[in-house]
């Protein structure tokens, strides 16, 4: 995911696109220099921006801890006004009126909060202010920090801190000097950066970082430097580091055949003592409790190198949609499930529909509106439907064009902004045929389309025979090429058929007598599955509109109280306390939390099934989901004890893939999707 923290200020970028390459002449002429001082353990920044605004009226807004020393144009004193509040109340917006010509310099400085390492994810979702503290600063690119331009622009950072303390800004490392001895003592730690192309933002972090590197020579380029930036303990764990720069260099090379030369001269994987995940151009930023999970290596940090070619090296146009996470989704995640297995690729594209299917109505947005992912119904879309429109596309123009397509947007677009229009005018061209319907149905319909086959029936006709659908869609009228999978005794054949109305009788020619058939079983079309294809999966509840918890043990208070906190980090909607009665008839978005004896004795006296055969009581805590007789869904949180039902409070939101889950001490030790395999249509016969 690339920096989502970017966006209170895109709207002045929209409004002022600047293509192409940004190369200062000369190394005094940089649209942005910056000098700064971070003093972490003080939290305190001083900065002395040097910037060349193209506007004469140039308006920028600052966080509210930092103050304006002093505003001169080439020595002559300039005068600051206040100029209403920022777009969020912890910003000041400043209005400067320039004379033609000259240089800007703009002292300022403050003490910034303190970095709140008990932020959860969807808080840092939310957007962060600059934080600083010894364990760890962030100045994240839409906080507010520096003076922002309206237009993209290059930059040039020279930034001192502690010598305790090292610093990475994104953009090419020009120099860094060290303070005398071991490098780790009471001097200073300097470092310059650079970074000459077209940027949106600017992301500094710093920390008590050991720094590992590996030089990787390039054919036809200059090396490529890879670095680690650790916490001691995590740079103490065996090989992790090395494994880290290993798996970089890896990616690297994978993708610049696939797409391009990598465009930078070096890639950095750098620890947060926040739960972030964050890709930005030459690095990412990644929580350190993360980075030691054996997976991340597998999934997540090749998903952050491709960000330095889509979102990074081609910018985003916001104000038409981001179609990069979706695109780097495509082809890094959903690349190594297709990788693993075809049964892992569908997996994917189920948790894709699955998560669909659970959003609200209200939530349906056109994919053309996505911007960043700040609650699971925008990563529904943005993510999830972006992800299978390029399915969908790959299997309407053939593999070959598509990576055609894939290439020629990276060459035509490398370094400027693009949208929606660009993507699609690469695969026009790489495909030879035109794609308006396409990509204008998959971008501006929200939600999608139910269809179902209601009967089959086959017609002998002659030596061959007709097999006539009775095929109706409900929901967004969608044009859709479906594909339909023939079961017969001799064994299974795929055909497509094309649905664009509400009810219609489609025939297809067939040789053998099918005796069912099953509508997608593959999952390759955006839509909303029967629900015999849909197992109930926890982003139900975290997604429920009106979501209710009772209370197994209403009478403890600390089950009681954990069990509504645990609830309030679920849900991103307000729960409301229902009592046990609530479960004889249980509304969707319903939680039953407790220990186990009595969320046994609980689910037998509503009449409900009991603790599934599955989960038993393995660890130290259980989490599954069931529907019940009449159709409605309700999740239990099972816990041996409140320290065991505390302990899920974290990592829970993180599973809204899963059906059912087993908990021991706050780490899952197991997890799963109900089977659903679908609906088959029986074919009649005349």
């Amino acid at each position: 995911m690339r920096d989502v923290l970017r966006g209170f200020s895109r709207g002045l970028i929209a409004a002022v696109l600047l293509l192409g390459v940004l190369r200062p002449a000369l190394a005094d002429t940089w649209p942005i220099s910056l000098k700064v001082n971070l003093d972490p353990a003080r939290r305190s920044l001083q900065v002395d921006a040097e910037l060349r605004p193209t506007e004469r009226d140039f308006h920028f807004v600052l966080h509210s801890s930092l103050s304006i020393v002093s505003a001169e144009v080439d020595g002559k004193p300039m005068r600051v006004e206040r100029a209403g509040v920022g777009a969020r109340d912890a910003l000041k917006a400043w209005r400067i009126r320039l004379p033609a010509g000259g240089t800007l310099r703009l002292r300022y400085g403050g003490t910034l909060p303190a970095l709140d390492a008990r932020l959860d994810h969807r808080e840092v979702l939310q957007g962060l202010p600059p934080m600083a503290a010894e364990a760890g600063s962030y100045l994240p690119a839409g906080g507010a920090w520096y003076p922002r331009p309206a237009e993209t622009f290059a930059y040039r950072i020279d930034v001192r801190v502690p010598g305790g303390q090292r610093v990475v800004v994104p953009g090419r490392l020009v120099e860094e000097t060290f303070p005398p001895g071991n490098g780790q003592g009471e001097g200073v730690y300097r470092a310059r950066f650079e970074f000459a192309h077209a940027a949106d933002g600017i992301d500094l972090m710093a920390g008590p970082w050991v720094v590992r590197e590996q030089v990787v020579p390039r054919e036809g380029a200059e090396p490529l430097r890879l670095r680690t930036y650790f916490p001691p303990a995590l740079d103490a764990e065996p090989d992790l580091a090395d494994a880290y720069l290993r798996d970089s260099a890896r990616y690297i090379a994978h993708y610049s055949e696939r797409i391009g030369a990598y465009p930078f001269t070096e890639f950095s994987v750098v620890a947060s003592p926040l739960p972030t995940g964050f890709g930005m151009p030459t690095l990412t930023y990644l929580g350190e409790q993360v980075l030691r999970l054996p997976f991340i290596r597998a999934t997540s940090l090749g998903h952050e190198v491709l960000h330095n070619w889509w979102g990074n090296g081609v910018l985003v146009d916001y104000a038409r949609g981001n179609w990069s996470e979706g695109l780097t989704t495509f082809m890094a995640d959903y690349a190594y499930k297709e990788a693993q297995s075809d049964a892992a690729a569908r997996e994917m594209r189920l948790g894709w529909l699955r998560d669909f299917a659970a959003l609200p109505a209200d939530a349906h947005q056109p994919l053309a509106s996505f911007r960043s992912r700040t609650h699971g119904a925008a990563a529904a879309v943005g993510y999830g439907k972006a992800s299978m429109v390029f399915v969908m596309l790959r299997d309407l123009i053939g593999a070959e064009a598509f990576d055609e397509g894939i290439r020629l947007f990276w060459a035509q677009n490398r370094f400027r902004i693009a949208g929606w229009a660009q993507l699609q005018a690469a695969f026009e061209k790489a495909s030879g045929r035109a794609l308006d319907d396409f990509f204008r149905q998959w971008l501006t319909v929200p939600g999608g389309a139910a269809v179902t086959i209601e009967q089959a029936r086959f017609v002998a006709d002659g030596g061959q025979g007709k097999l006539q659908l009775s095929v109706r869609q409900s929901g967004p009228q969608h044009v859709l090429n479906v594909p339909v999978r023939l079961e017969t005794e001799q064994g299974v054949e795929t055909r497509w058929i094309s649905s664009s109305r509400a009810q219609e009788t489609i025939e297809l020619t067939v040789a053998r007598v099918p005796q069912a058939l099953r509508l997608d079983p593959e999952l390759r079309v955006w839509r909303l599955p029967d629900a015999a294809q849909l197992p109930p999966i926890l982003r139900q509840w975290m997604l429920a509109p009106a979501p209710r918890v009772v209370i197994a043990n209403d009478a403890d208070v600390a089950v009681r109280d954990t069990g509504q906190t645990l609830a309030a980090r679920l849900f991103e909607r307000p729960a409301r306390l229902v009592g046990r009665d609530a479960l004889k008839a249980p509304a969707d978005g319903t939680l039953l939390v407790g220990t186990h004896a009595a969320v046994d004795a609980t689910l037998a006296g509503a009449g409900l099934p009991p603790r599934p055969p599955t989960l038993g009581l393995r660890g130290g805590a259980q989490v599954w989901t069931l529907r019940t007789d009449a159709g409605t869904t309700l999740a239990v949180v099972s816990a041996r004890d409140v320290a065991e039902l505390a302990a899920l409070q974290r990592p829970l939101p993180h599973y809204g893939g899963q059906s059912w889950l087993v908990a021991e001490a706050g780490r899952v030790v197991d997890r799963g999707v109900w089977d659903a395999p679908g609906t088959a249509v029986p074919v009649l016969r005349d």
